[in-house]
């Protein structure tokens, strides 16, 4: 039995904030953003729409678009950074209830940017070993409740969304996820963390008005490492697997920062056809930006049955991975 990935889907929250929006808060402009990000607009939660909202709405369209119904899901896993609660209940667990979905095996990931790489390790683990049938696998992320919008060097690189695929059983060789490679190296962990509201430093008063509760970034010693490590981890799964890059039909790599996307594109020798880019209108979503992205494609009619991909992440942890698959879904018919 093999692994196969059905579906996909994504949520957009409706509001959107551009660079124009953020001149006006910090001292920034929309050139040196578009210069040093590529990024041009970001999409902003509702204050009343929820993590699990938005998770709970890419999944209906990836469970609709696999020919299936919620009872037909037998696990669902969700990657965030920024779940509905603390500690507990898991924002799987809040969506499967807002799905309807009772007496699921249910479950959180934090992996950060790599998460949904890393739930869909899960998800093809628990299909091969006999487990499970249709694992829902959702990436979603509600950032804005945790950047600090006086950064400038921060709260100008994230937006909000959801993103979510059907992972089911297949005898079909041809239809397999092929390979996923996924690691971390807790070692740098301080560069990317949100070091408040954990048992460390548990919430105080302190931590709110330092707010030590949202994201901090060492953007440039993280940059140089995203770049070497995305790069090797990519040249080592197509080698482990015998395939060159010029036989990938979309490459998506976390939608994170063009210059970092471009480097690893260009050290692939990676066409612009090749290079699946949505950082320009999205910003970067963590957990949920492949699957939007992969979303993107689908519905513009260029995803097509049998399509072969790879992802590529690289996130807080620090976590990386990389998956090689072919799209063994459905074409959109426009």
């Amino acid at each position: 039995m093999y692994a196969a990935l059905k579906s996909i889907g994504a949520y957009i929250p409706e509001k959107v904030m551009t660079n124009k929006d953020f001149e006006k808060m910090v001292d920034t402009s929309d050139e040196w953003i578009v210069k040093r990000t590529g990024i041009r607009e970001r999409h902003i939660a509702a204050e009343n729409e929820m993590t699990s909202d938005m998770g709970v709405e890419a999944a209906k369209v990836a469970i609709h678009r696999a020919g299936l119904k919620i009872n037909d899901i037998d696990m669902i896993v969700c990657a965030t950074i920024s779940p509905d609660y603390l500690c507990m209940p898991s924002t799987a667990c809040v969506i499967a209830s807002k799905l309807g979905r009772t007496n699921v095996t249910a479950f959180d990931i934090s992996a950060a940017c790599t998460g949904f790489i890393y739930a869909m390790a899960v998800a093809k683990a628990f299909i091969e070993s006999g487990m499970k049938k249709n694992v829902l696998i959702v990436g979603a992320e509600k950032l804005s409740a945790i950047v600090d919008y006086t950064d400038r060097t921060t709260c100008v690189l994230f937006g909000d969304g959801a993103g979510a695929a059907v992972i089911s059983a297949t005898n079909k060789k041809s239809e397999a996820i092929t390979d996923i490679h996924i690691s971390a190296d807790g070692s740098y962990g301080d560069l990317l963390m949100t070091p408040g509201c954990g048992v460390k430093e548990p919430c105080s008063q302190k931590v709110l008005e330092e707010k030590r509760c949202t994201m901090k970034m060492k953007g440039n010693e993280t940059f140089k490492i995203a770049v070497r490590t995305l790069t090797s981890d990519v040249v080592n799964i197509l080698n482990d697997n015998e395939i060159e890059a010029k036989d990938i039909t979309h490459f998506i790599p976390h939608q994170a920062n063009y210059r970092i996307i471009k480097a690893v594109g260009d050290a692939l020798k990676m066409t612009p056809e090749q290079v699946v880019l949505t950082v320009h209108k999205y910003g970067n979503t963590s957990s949920a930006s492949i699957p939007m992205a992969m979303n993107d494609i689908w519905e513009s009619g260029k995803l097509l049955p049998g399509d072969t991909l790879l992802l590529d992440a690289f996130g807080g942890g620090l976590t990386w991975g990389s998956a090689l698959l072919p799209f063994a879904g459905k074409a959109n018919k426009q």
